[in-house]
């Protein structure tokens, strides 16, 4: 087997190869032989068909499973004897099979150029302070509190900022066309509001009907309004105010899990500690990645790009979708979003191929113990058996992501160990 590199840049790679005729001639007899067995022709007995009637009659089949058999094969013999790891498939092109005849072929491939993760020891790396924030609590206890309030009815006073006006609405915008809403619940002040709606309706009683316009200015968020004018015909019904509850044993009990307001306030700070300490390391960790993707210096694989890009759309189409949003229907400009993605894409590609590399450089294995726990672990957040789950990766190809995810994990731990840490 005849084989030529070329080097057409750091990390894409042409490899020609030509396989002897002689090879070639014995695999197509080969096949020749299999299909002869099964054809069914009229005029002959099964399994004495001619070889050349085959050969004439299945000739495309018999060529392409030729190929089939013989190009994968050739392509990793010659890879492996010239050491070299693809990142991706490669990609056959420029094929010329004949019986009789060599086999020609072109395979174009990406692979990674040898390089250094450096000395981790010049990583420089703050932390970030992970204290409980006192005001965090308070601020936290005030939404739970603005949560629980109740609606009551006014009394003795008409509508004033804060209130809930619930009314029959009625609404007609320039081209005459409106709509109708019975019993509407109109919070004053909501930042939803036409701009100087709320105006109109502070002052009212129960029972009040009042007809307005209202200019919607332009730049408006809702691109149709925008500079236009909508009348409104308002007809109250009734008047509520939000009344928040004291905070005190009581409302910590109507929680359902404290006792007491210290109880609630002591598993605030509690959750809000273990909060900003996670959030602290996910800096650490992104600051980590950032500096490693620096020490990469040779243009990416374009494959490698094009993936971690398309699994960054899949997952916020994933996300919308969770959202009861169709992506389809969507108004996102999907070109320019993965535009966007280009750089975060290259930074996480990059940094993942340094950690792979500080992996091999330091033999960091993951013990199959450890494997079997991230798969136990696995399973009981899903609620299967972890014979299920393995049964599961092993099918689609999923130990092998697992093993590489935990492996860049130690060599997280391993970067981070070595790297210079100051507080900030």
């Amino acid at each position: 087997m005849k084989t030529e590199f070329v080097d057409v840049s750091e990390t894409q790679k042409h490899i020609t190869i030509e396989i002897p005729s002689d090879v070639v001639d014995q695999e197509i007899d080969r096949i020749t032989k299999s299909y002869s067995k099964q054809a069914r022709l009229p005029g002959f007995r099964p399994g004495k068909v001619p070889a050349s009637v085959i050969k004439q009659r299945f000739k495309d089949q018999i060529l392409h499973d030729v190929l089939h058999g013989l190009i994968p094969r050739a392509i990793e013999d010659a890879l492996t004897e010239r050491g070299v790891e693809p990142v991706d498939t490669p990609n056959v092109k420029d094929v010329d099979i004949k019986e009789g005849q060599p086999l020609k072929f072109t395979a174009a491939f990406e692979t990674l150029p040898p390089f250094d993760p450096g000395d981790l020891s010049t990583l420089s790396l703050t932390t970030p302070p992970s204290g409980l924030d006192v005001e965090a609590v308070e601020q936290t206890l005030q939404r739970l509190r603005d949560r629980a309030a109740r609606l009551e009815p006014v009394e003795g006073r008409p509508a004033a900022l804060g209130d809930t006006v619930i009314a029959d609405l009625d609404r007609k915008d320039a081209r005459g066309e409106g709509d109708h809403h019975d019993a509407v619940p109109i919070e004053l002040g909501a930042t939803a509001n036409p701009p100087g709606f709320d105006d109109q309706l502070v002052g009212l009683n129960a029972g009040d009907e009042k007809t307005f316009t209202v200019h919607f200015p332009e730049g408006y968020a809702v691109a149709e309004l925008a500079n236009t004018d909508v009348e409104y015909r308002v007809k109250v019904k009734e008047l509520r105010h939000r009344v928040l509850p004291e905070l005190d044993d009581e409302f910590a009990k109507d929680l359902g899990e404290f006792d007491t307001l210290d109880a609630l306030r002591e598993r605030i700070e509690k959750d809000l500690t273990e909060e900003a300490e996670v959030a602290a390391k996910r800096q650490v960790r992104n600051d980590l990645f950032k500096q490693l993707a620096k020490r990469i210096t040779f243009d990416l694989p374009a494959s490698l790009l094009d993936r971690e890009i398309d699994r960054r759309l899949e997952e916020f189409a994933r996300r919308l979708m969770e959202q009861q949003i169709d992506p389809r229907q969507a108004n996102i400009d999907w070109a320019q979003f993965r535009e966007a993605q280009r750089e975060p894409a290259r930074e996480a590609v990059a940094s993942a191929l340094v950690l792979d590399e500080i992996a091999r450089r330091e033999h960091l294995v993951v013990e199959p113990e450890e494997l079997d726990k991230e798969i136990e672990q696995f399973a009981v957040r899903s609620g299967r058996t972890p014979a299920a789950v393995r049964a599961q990766l092993e099918k689609e190809g999923g130990i092998s992501r697992l093993y590489a995810g935990l492996r860049r994990e130690k060599a997280v731990d391993f970067a981070l160990s070595r790297a210079k840490m100051a507080a900030e």
